[in-house]
């Protein structure tokens, strides 16, 4: 199956879809975003990156690493969202006996 051939029945796909969901059809979707995707969900799922790089057909891992930076952007973002604990951050203080220890490394 050609490139072209694939476009064109994902197009198909896409437009009787439309019909269940319509705002698929303010969307553009193309075989890259259908694959970006999988990949995307395979990652999140734990599933190895040289495994998702074999499905991808990319020749080494590093190609599919930009994934990877990918998903620990959505982590950040999602750390980004969370709050500061509540609770006071305590400063850990060494005993004297520990520290003239260390003095005399």
């Amino acid at each position: 199956m050609t490139r072209n051939n694939v476009t064109q029945r994902l197009a198909l796909a896409v437009k009787a879809a439309t019909t269940i969901q319509p705002q698929l059809a303010k969307r553009r979707i193309s075989p890259h975003i259908v694959r970006h995707a999988t990949a995307m969900h395979l990652l999140q799922s734990g599933v190895d990156i040289s495994v998702i790089a074999l499905w991808l057909g990319h020749e080494s891992p590093t190609t599919t690493h930009l994934y990877v930076e990918a998903d620990l952007a959505m982590k950040e973002r999602a750390l980004a969202r969370l709050h500061e604990p509540d609770a006071a951050i305590r400063r850990y203080r060494a005993p004297d006996s520990l520290v003239e220890f260390l003095k005399t490394l």
